[in-house]
């Protein structure tokens, strides 16, 4: 955040004042919580030969703690000044020497745009020659003090003291005041706080006036947190929902139970006719009572887990453990409430003779009925989530709760039958162990309550196991695919040129680095697009899955193609012979080049076609060291239509060159020359003939290109092409294209975008123009000092992009934060199926033990004995793991892809959107290890049981006798 001033100080400041931030300052006293810079600064004039450049001579508050001195010493009284060590290395000045420098001011006359001096000179003493360690630091702010400036690399401020700065004769000065959060600024629980301050700041600001201007990305910044607790506010209940469902099915199941462990109590009562409301109470009022000092009890401790869970797993984030959730309570207390009156309504509608049966006849299951509701649930709840388009609101935001209950309850349904029959042909072939655990699960109707809520144990941890696999794969698909490569370096404007040679000087051999501009937007529905430098496109960029090998692809994208034309010298000359010129209608001739070297481009205005032959002549300074010929242009002067002309070209030379840039055969040659639109191209006896025919006119130009690079040009592409086959070129002008490849993404891109050469699409632009958004994109060999070797080619980096931190960002994002809840919520899963299984098998322990006693001592096997007893809950957790497995891919085929797993703004990359097989496996393999083990527990503990109450039966005849 920054706060900037404009103050203007007629004939200096006087001695003894201080620069005052007293406006700057009131604006932003009442935001506590950041760390304020100081800084003003004006321009000078004096050292740098280019009157186009000035000197920035800035003070900032503890600017030598930031700053590493590389000769002579830092600050300490007037008239010191510290240079950067480019700056000095450029000026041939050290630590030691005089320099002379005066304000300035712009004088904008387009004639002669230059800095002159305003000011009375000073005499100043270079101290210190300075580096900065990190120029995007916090400290620096927004100020761009080390931007890279067209001619002089590196840009770097003249840094002094207050005293200095005052003590020159000076006009207009910029003052800020720069605000950093600290820790704590941003918690949790000073949001509300700090936005308050924010809407006070803006008005503040206002009644100051336009010379004070607020700059602050933390409105963003807040708006971005409020979207991630708002995407956390619909991921918890996803899994939330089936948690209640399951806590309360488990009380359901338990109060139907110990229901079953008091029929004949509640027989008697029922015979002896007492009133409604007693026998109500006397039925329900211990399973009540039990239930609301549970809720009570488990609201606490749920709280405080939850507590201790973010504080272990989120520490520091501002937010106090607190008490809030609780207001849920109530609604929690009720549906466990409601779940145990349901278990019970049997017992109090049923007649005495029901009540006094040992086994329940076959009507007594919970009804079909009771299933279809939950099933047309289910149903309207994927509707409704469908037809929203994945909004997780209204019913919809519980249509995987109710998916896995409904599938659950029918699995029990579709299940049980199948045991009946095979115990059935158990018992047949003799096979007693075998058939009575079978019968044991298909007579009791509990059993199929335990099998349904045994599955939604399994699929509940099975779904938080496919949402944390699957974001976590999002997220590394976004960081890595996204960002494009494992690092990549926003740079300051740069040539395309520039920015090419830059890095294969700093990379000659291509292993770690390559160049990257992007293409400019077309109009809505057009790709975007991107131009690298191909011949490290394998090295270096991060490539999506499923595409085509980098290396096919990129050797695609730059067969092989001749030459460009190439001339030496500061000068050019054009030697043309025009005819048939329209009357009153100029044509303007103009040549865009391009430094070999990266120095630079240029469009080249020669002048107006005269009649005849001519020679048209200007220097290029960039080309000093060569360039290449990306086109000859003709523009009418004017906007008069109907514009024809025949213009020969006799000669494209230097003055005085070693040889023509080029030969007569090459100049001559249509098939060296290409001319897309408005004329035609001959060979000529004198030359390279140009027929222009514009029937619409040449305000905007037509170009003659050089014919050597490929066109139409190569291109990958993600989605499809306009139909035209044409799409916006470097300059942004039409570009035909050719797809050589299909991708599924174009990496930072997405999934509609192209990608073509940087060099290729550079040489058919002529717009001589800086790339847009220039980009280094870096893979993880990338040396240490990359950042300096950049710097020593003139690119200065204003952006660092690594896909790791990318990453980390979005691990701390709202929704996956919020994932964490899933894991707690699937092992809370797996403790309410683990408590569901004791306690079925405590509640049928003793009659079980009776039942296979007596069977024991009417001659039953040790060994059917034994597999009846160890084997019926394991094998029933082993059905209700594969079961548990399916229900949860069924539900997450339905459901999982309107979960906002790939945090805030997720851009259009092809996202994984089903998780991996082995993270639901391994769910489904630990669910099934627990529930496994506790099912042996209680199978050998009736066993133990049944062996010895079998004992005491055969050996209590022999006493007696």
């Amino acid at each position: 955040m920054a706060a900037q001033q404009n103050e203007r100080v007629e004939d200096g400041l006087a001695a003894g004042a201080s620069v005052s931030f007293t406006d700057v300052a009131t604006a932003l006293i009442g935001l506590p919580g950041f760390a304020y810079v100081h800084s003003a600064e004006y321009p000078t004039v004096g050292i740098e030969p280019d009157p186009r450049y000035a000197s920035r001579l800035v003070f900032r508050q503890r600017v030598c703690d930031h700053l590493e001195i590389r000769a002579g010493r830092c600050l300490t009284g007037e008239g010191d000044v510290l240079l950067g060590e480019h700056t000095a290395k450029r000026l041939g000045l050290s630590a030691g020497d005089q320099i002379e420098l005066a304000s300035a001011v712009f004088n904008a006359d387009p004639r002669d745009p230059r800095y002159v001096a305003e000011g009375v000179p000073k005499m100043l003493t270079v101290v210190g020659v300075y580096r900065t360690g990190d120029p995007n630091a916090a400290y620096w702010g927004t100020h761009g003090y080390f931007t890279t400036l067209a001619g002089l690399g590196p840009g770097e401020p003249v840094f002094t003291n207050s005293a200095t700065l005052r003590a020159m004769d000076h006009g207009t000065t910029q003052l800020a005041i720069d605000g950093t959060a600290q820790p704590g600024t941003l918690d949790a629980g000073r949001l509300d706080e700090l936005r308050a301050g924010l809407d006070r700041l803006r008005k503040t600001s206002t009644q100051l006036g336009t010379s004070l201007q607020i700059s602050t990305e933390l409105p963003r910044l807040l708006d971005r947190i409020e979207a991630g607790r708002a995407s956390s506010r619909l991921l918890v209940p996803v899994l939330a929902v089936p948690l209640v469902l399951l806590a309360c099915f488990c009380i359901f199941l338990a109060v139907g139970y110990s229901v079953q462990g008091r029929q004949s109590e509640l027989a008697v009562v029922a015979l002896r006719g007492p009133r409604w409301w007693v026998r109500w109470w006397l039925a329900t009022g211990e399973s009540l009572v039990a239930v609301g000092f549970g809720a009570v009890a488990g609201c606490v401790a749920g709280q405080l887990l939850v507590n201790a869970l973010a504080a272990n797993r989120f520490p520091g984030v501002g937010v106090d453990p607190g008490w809030s959730s609780l207001r849920y309570a109530p609604l929690a207390a009720l549906a466990a409430l409601i779940a145990a009156l349901a278990a019970q309504r049997r017992p109090l509608l049923s007649p005495v003779t029901t009540l006094l049966r040992r086994n329940p006849v076959r009507g007594l299951r919970h009804p079909i009925f009771t299933d279809a509701i939950v099933v047309i649930l289910a149903v309207v709840a994927g509707v409704q989530l469908s037809l929203s388009n994945g909004s997780l609101t209204g019913i919809g935001l519980f249509a995987p709760a109710l998916l896995v209950l409904a599938l659950a309850l029918l699995a029990a349904r579709a299940l049980l039958p199948f045991v009946t029959r095979y115990a059935g042909r158990a018992l047949t072939t003799d096979r007693l162990g075998v058939a009575l655990a079978g019968l044991q699960l298909s007579r009791r109707p509990g059993a199929e309550r335990l099998f349904a809520l045994l599955v939604a144990t399994v699929a509940v941890a099975c779904y938080a196991a496919a949402g944390m696999d699957t974001a976590a794969r999002a997220r590394v698909v976004e960081a890595e695919l996204g960002t494009g490569a494992a690092r990549v370096l926003t740079v300051a404007p740069v040539y395309r040129t520039q920015l090419l040679q830059a890095v294969r000087r700093a990379d000659p051999g291509g292993t770690f680095a390559m160049a990257a501009a992007r293409m400019p937007s077309g109009s809505a529905g057009e790709p975007s697009g991107l131009a690298v430098d191909s011949e490290r496109l394998a090295a270096v960029a991060t490539w999506p899955d499923g595409a085509p090998d980098a290396g096919p692809v990129a050797r695609g994208l730059r067969p092989a193609a001749a030459e460009p034309f190439v001339f030496r010298g500061e000068d050019i000359t054009v030697v043309a012979t025009a005819e048939d010129l329209p009357v009153g209608k100029g044509i303007r001739l103009s040549v865009a080049v391009a430094s070999i070297t990266g120095l630079g481009d240029a469009e080249v205005q020669l002048g107006e076609l005269q009649p005849g032959r001519f020679s048209y002549q200007q220097r290029v300074a960039v080309c000093r060291e060569g360039c290449r010929i990306n086109g000859l242009g003709f523009t009418a002067v004017g906007t008069a239509l109907g514009i024809s002309a025949r213009v020969v070209i006799n000669e494209l030379t230097t003055i005085n060159p070693v040889r023509p840039v080029l030969v007569r055969e090459e100049l001559a040659d249509p098939g060296k020359w290409r001319m897309p639109e408005n004329g035609r191209l001959a060979r000529d006896p004198g030359g390279l003939r140009i027929d222009l025919d514009a029937s619409e006119g040449l305000s905007s130009g037509t170009w003659v290109h050089p014919g050597g690079t490929p066109y139409p040009l190569p291109v990958a592409h993600a989605g499809s092409l306009p139909p035209t086959g044409v799409v916006n070129g470097l300059d942004a002008g039409e570009l035909a294209v050719t797809p050589v490849a299909e991708l599924p993404a174009v990496p930072q891109l997405g999934r509609h975008a192209v990608l073509a050469d940087l060099e290729y699409a550079d040489r058919l632009a002529v717009d001589a123009g800086q790339a847009q958004i220039p980009q280094v994109w870096l893979n993880d060999s990338a040396p240490p000092d990359v950042l300096e070797r950049l710097a020593e080619q003139g690119l200065t980096v204003l952006v660092d992009t690594r896909a790791d931190q990318v990453r980390r960002s979005l691990e701390q994002q709202g929704p996956a934060l919020a994932l964490w809840f899933h894991l707690l919520a699937g092992g809370l899963a797996v403790l309410l199926g683990a408590g569901a299984l004791v306690l079925a098998a405590a509640v049928d322990r003793s009659r079980r033990v009776a039942d296979l006693a007596a069977l024991r001592a009417q001659g039953l096997s040790r060994g059917a004995v034994d597999r009846a007893t160890l084997w019926t809950y394991p094998v029933l957790v082993l059905f209700a793991a594969v079961t548990g497995l399916a229900v949860a891919v069924a539900a997450w085929e339905l459901t999982g892809w309107a979960l906002p797993l790939a945090g805030l703004d997720p851009p259009d990359l092809p996202l994984p959107t089903r998780p991996g097989a082995a993270p639901m496996l391994g769910a489904a393999a630990a669910v099934l290890a627990v529930l496994f083990l506790v099912a042996l527990a209680t199978g050998r503990n009736l066993r133990s049981r049944v062996n010895r109450l079998s004992t005491v039966v055969h050996r209590g005849p022999r006493e007696t006798g």
